[in-house]
């Protein structure tokens, strides 16, 4: 596999199966409202959580040029903002601008980096290392993160349009309207509390997200060494639409989702070699390692190795906490 972006032809393959995944999506996420009050609440909660988080993964899908070769349809498609708290526009800049870094895990160049520059990091209070440093164990980034980064992410927007570094006022306010329209349906129509999408959808759907970019990046010593692969199961490979296997991804960005694990079957012992060994079997992996312990510490520094992620098969896994000014649905 290559190294960086890779050039691919554009052909007039409809995307069938993207295209059902956008049916199945919205069709899942109408129906979960509209009965949702209707449902137990151990129905109800895996089910809107599952489909919230698989919309944030198909929003990611459709910013790198999917389902049709007409960009402006794949953004309408998008746009929903069904995790209420992120404007679709502004992700897709950071995503792209994220593809685009070329130190990937750098806080100064990575917009969706997770982690704090040494000289942020020793201005904070105790208070905060301690949230921070909890939020990078798996337990911490389920529960934690959901709070954490949407509200770091909005403090930053806050930051910078007081600041004058960027009017955002035109996006944020289609934000304003497409979330006034979901509320409108959720609340009007189907009789839905705030607090029960919140608590249903919102919250466990971004928790969801969040599981998969615990170990996505790290800084490691070269930027081939930054970047994960979790195999996962059949499940999670579908939840995250393969983003897992992000290697592959971030080496093939065009390529589509259902598409992805062929590609990583065929240069599954080269994208070890290359990314230093940076393979996680699956989840239950990741939580038997990190579910109490931190996997880092919250500070860039490629340089250094933490003791609790050194493995024979492993280098130093990173993603860190957020820099209370990330999304990163690489976010999706």
């Amino acid at each position: 596999m290559r190294d960086g972006p890779a050039v691919f032809r554009r052909t007039t393959e409809i995307e069938w199966p993207t295209w059902a995944l956008i049916t199945m999506i919205y069709g899942a996420w109408l129906a979960l409202t509209y009965f949702g009050t209707d449902l137990p609440w151990w129905a109800l909660l895996p089910a809107a959580a599952f489909v919230t988080c698989w919309q944030g993964h198909l929003q990611h899908e459709l910013i790198h040029g999917h389902p049709t070769r007409n960009q402006g349809l794949n953004d309408a498609l998008a746009f929903p903002p069904l995790s209420l708290w992120i404007p679709y526009p502004i992700y897709k800049e950071q995503h792209l601008a994220h593809h685009r870094s070329q130190t990937l895990a750098d806080p100064l160049d990575d917009p969706e980096s997770y982690y704090l520059p040494a000289e942020r990091w020793a201005s904070l209070s105790g208070v905060s290392k301690a949230l921070l440093t909890a939020n990078n164990t798996l337990l911490g980034r389920l529960l934690l993160g959901p709070v954490l980064v949407p509200f770091g992410f909005l403090k930053s927007e806050l930051v910078n349009a007081v600041g004058g570094t960027g009017s955002r006022a035109a996006i944020w306010g289609g934000h304003a309207a497409a979330v006034a329209v979901l509320l409108t349906w959720i609340v009007g129509v189907c009789g839905m509390p705030v607090w029960m999408y919140l608590a249903f959808f919102v919250f466990p759907g971004t928790s969801l997200l969040l599981m998969r970019s615990f170990v996505e990046h790290r800084p490691g010593a070269t930027q081939k060494e930054r970047t994960a692969v979790v195999e996962g199961s059949w499940l999670t490979r579908l939840l995250y639409l393969n983003n897992n296997l992000h290697v592959v991804h971030h080496a093939q960005p065009k390529l589509a989702w259902y598409k992805i694990p062929a590609a990583y079957e065929r240069n599954k012992e080269a994208i070890a070699r290359r990314n230093g060994g940076y393979v996680f079997k699956g989840y239950a992996e990741v939580a038997r390692r990190f579910l109490l312990t931190p996997k880092d510490m919250p500070v860039y520094a490629p340089s250094l190795s933490s003791p609790s992620l050194s493995s024979p098969s492993l280098s130093s896994p990173s993603l860190s906490s957020p820099s209370l000014s990330s999304p990163s649905l690489s976010r999706k």
